[in-house]
């Protein structure tokens, strides 16, 4: 449904667009092809006017710019109206062939248009409303926006699961890595269909199967990538390819593999190398691939600090991988809203990326919560464009530094600590979930209808199979936000108590190295809006007697957290460095 309206939307719109253009290219001069083109197209209008004559008078054969461009008005009235009749009814008396089915052929006209134009000494008015109608529509396309796919890996494992069962060549979720992988490849060289009628399926694999068979009917321009979130391994890339042909997609989803968790971000250079090895793969991409990394899931797995510097590393390796194999690679930012989620000014975000990552192109993620924020008004939309054009240009311009040896030796040990201190509170504390429940609004946000997925990925579980959304909302209603800071107390205490001159390497790391900068900046940010108070306060109310000396010891270790922050920048207090940013938040305050 939402394809098909966003489809009968853009045809709307380009319809008013075109009768404009009409009324201003009235022009009777023309060059051969387009007065060739324009004599056809009249007399077959001629034959078909009885279809409507109602609703449009003929247009004479000596405009031959509005004949050509009243034969593109048709085809995007029949666009609109066969897009409305399958939306209402599921069918449509409009034949295909009467409609735009691809944007090339909208864009065909158009540029004959232009370029007759310029050959006839018109290229002033060439370059005025056609020129701006051809580059949105080269821009919007017939679908206005592509639609990205998003399903977990483990809908694709039930599914081949199902197959493998069915066909008596045993359980493809038992399988190790390289059997999947073996099994799947030699199916995608391979023409036997797998797929059948008489396929057992559950619920869960109907609807993964479902999703597959919509994207073979509707027109392929409607959508873009498909995203496999919590990707771990080559076979997941394969399996969405080889479900993707057993469904008859005639124009494949480019497959773009989500990494979220520390371990998955770890190995994702070794599975893309395990790819790019594969004949059959280099053919299906054409060289060029996009991979996606999580920041949302990654933080709530490690925290805050190590996630960041994983996030980097996994950046530079698959770079490096890439360009191995002799494949442009697009990173795919998974970024929330929040800075625990990833977010942050976007400035600052681009510019902080490991050298050569970047590369004139990428793509992030504009979360629901911040959309309105970025874009809900005209000028609000060109200034986020405008951020994010600029510090593209300039990271590719003027790459950031490369960090030291001993600075990547010291994030390491940073890393360690931090993901250690994170995890004993989160995973292993057995205070910590009935606290967590106890102390924020999370089981209430399980109740609310305000997201587009359930609160968690399992009905049952703790932590881990919470969503990472509910997790930091939950906190930054506390004005808490553990899960940003947690960990970075601890790796700094270490560092200083290992050897005394870590200070000064951590404040060179600060002034010299952007990607260290924007983190600890965004994490004093996260500080100037924090409030202990406001937590304790909470636990007060909410939390069990046995439960409120853990919360004064977090609390305690919140404050421990913020002094030793202070000391690595060389900060007397919070925000010293953004007097504007302390000012604003004060005043919100």
């Amino acid at each position: 449904d939402v394809c098909l309206l966003a489809r009968m939307m853009a045809a709307n719109l380009y319809f008013s667009q075109i009768e404009e253009l009409m009324f201003e290219l009235s022009m009777w001069r023309c060059n051969d092809e387009l007065r060739v083109r324009a004599e056809e197209l009249h007399r077959a209008s001629r034959k078909a006017a009885k279809h409507y004559i109602e609703f449009w008078k003929q247009i004479p054969p000596n405009e031959p710019y509005r004949v050509i461009l009243g034969y593109v008005r048709d085809k995007l009235y029949y666009t609109r109206e066969r897009s409305r009749h399958l939306l209402t009814t599921g069918s449509s008396e409009i034949p295909e062939e009467s409609a735009f089915t691809n944007v090339e052929e909208f864009l065909e006209p158009l540029e004959l248009c232009y370029r007759s134009l310029c050959a006839c000494g018109d290229k002033t008015i060439a370059d005025g409303s056609l020129l701006d109608f051809l580059r949105q529509v080269s821009t919007f396309g017939l679908s206005l926006v592509k639609l990205d796919i998003r399903q977990e890996s483990e809908r694709h494992t039930d599914v081949l699961d199902a197959i493998t069962t069915h066909l008596g060549i045993g359980s493809y979720r038992e399988w190790a890595e390289e059997k999947r992988q073996e099994w799947l490849l030699s199916e995608l060289r391979g023409k036997r269909p797998l797929l059948g009628r008489d396929l057992p399926q559950t619920e869960e694999v109907a609807d993964v199967l479902g999703t597959f068979h919509v994207l073979a009917e509707l027109p392929p321009d409607s959508f873009g990538a498909y995203i496999i979130s919590m990707a771990t391994a080559p076979s997941d890339v394969l399996a969405v390819e080889l479900l993707q042909r057993e469904c008859h997609v005639r124009h494949p989803l480019r497959v773009v593999p989500l990494f979220e968790k520390l371990a998955d971000l770890e190995a994702a250079p070794a599975a893309m190398t395990r790819l790019f090895s594969v004949d059959w793969y280099m053919d299906r991409i054409n060289g060029k691939q996009e991979v996606m990394i999580g920041y949302s899931d990654s933080g709530k797995d490690a925290g805050r600090l190590s996630a960041a510097w994983q996030l980097y590393k996994a950046q530079e390796e698959l770079v490096q991988v890439a360009k191995h194999y002799g494949v442009k690679l697009t990173m795919f930012h998974g970024r929330g809203g929040t800075v625990g989620r990833g977010g942050g000014p976007t400035h600052l975000a681009i510019l902080s990326q490991p050298p050569d990552t970047v590369n004139g192109s990428l793509r992030v993620t504009v979360q629901g919560e911040v959309i309105e924020h970025s874009f809900g008004e005209e000028h609000l939309c060109f200034r986020t464009l405008q951020r994010f054009t600029a510090a593209t240009l300039e990271h590719g311009m003027h790459p950031p530094v490369s960090p030291k040896p001993e600075w990547r030796a010291l994030m390491d040990k940073l890393a360690v600590v931090a993901t250690e201190e994170y995890r004993s509170i989160v995973f292993r504390e057995p205070r910590f979930v009935e606290y967590f429940r106890s102390a924020t609004p999370e089981t209430e946000y399980g109740r609310m209808n305000i997201g587009s997925r359930p609160s968690k990925r399992k009905p049952s579980g703790g932590i881990e199979s919470l969503r990472a959304i509910p997790w930091i909302f939950a906190w930054t209603q506390t004005r808490f936000h553990l899960p940003v800071w947690l960990g970075f107390g601890a790796a700094f205490k270490h560092a200083m108590k290992k050897d005394i001159r870590n200070i000064q390497t951590l404040r060179e790391m600060y002034n010299e190295w952007p990607f260290f900068r924007v983190t600890l900046d965004l994490l004093e940010m996260v500080f100037a809006k924090g409030d202990p108070g406001i937590a304790g306060l909470y636990d007060e109310l909410l939390v069990a007697d046995e439960l409120k000396p853990f919360g004064e010891q977090l609390r305690s270790n919140y404050e421990d957290t913020k002094q030793l922050l202070l000391e690595v920048a060389g900060h007397k207090e919070i925000l010293e460095g953004d007097p504007y940013l302390k000012q604003r938040l004060r005043l919100r305050d």
